[in-house]
């Protein structure tokens, strides 16, 4: 996607989901965006890859504003992944075609973290059909775990599977400060 049809497509997502990034000017946004042929690589692998990225926040100590996906489920362009290289590495047979940590470091993005996670659902109903890989603390990676999050019966959950796990409605959410 060319750059002036990302940032089109950025502004209208952002004007018509304000209730996202209430207090947030669009102006300060595209300034920062056009400084960054970075994010705007990041920004445009996310839509790309069906993570509909919007603005979820600001970082008033950096100034950073923070870029989420905020399709309603799980990106279509990033399911079917186990969790981390060591789980597609250990696989011995039917692996996935890659890992949520190796496509999101691609990208240039991060996986949200579980209270990331867990904020971007009081902005919406997301993965109610899906689930999203979320950052696992090294504790329970070393346990061969991994964690992922979904809404169900109305209520968010996050919850473990084997990290070496891959199913076709789960993929990952990505987070990118811009």
């Amino acid at each position: 996607m060319a750059m002036n049809a990302l940032i089109d497509t950025l502004q209208a997502r952002f004007d018509k989901n304000a209730q996202r990034h209430a207090g947030i000017a669009w102006p300060q946004v595209q300034a920062r965006l056009e400084a960054s042929k970075a994010a705007l690589h990041a920004l445009g692998e996310m839509e790309r890859t069906g993570g509909e990225p919007d603005v979820i926040g600001h970082d008033p100590a950096s100034g950073q504003f923070l870029f989420c996906d905020c399709s309603v489920q799980s990106p279509a362009g990033r399911r079917s992944l186990c969790y981390d290289r060591q789980a597609l590495d250990a696989r011995k047979a039917n692996k996935p075609h890659g890992c949520a940590l190796d496509l999101a470091a691609a990208m240039g993005v991060e996986l949200l973290t579980e209270q990331r996670y867990r904020e971007l659902q009081r902005l919406g109903e997301f993965d109610t059909g899906t689930s999203s890989w979320v950052a696992t603390p090294e504790a329970v990676r070393a346990l061969g775990g991994a964690l992922f999050g979904d809404r169900r019966y109305g209520q968010v959950f996050v919850y473990h599977n084997g990290a070496e796990s891959y199913y076709a409605a789960r993929g990952f959410r990505a987070l990118l400060r811009v």
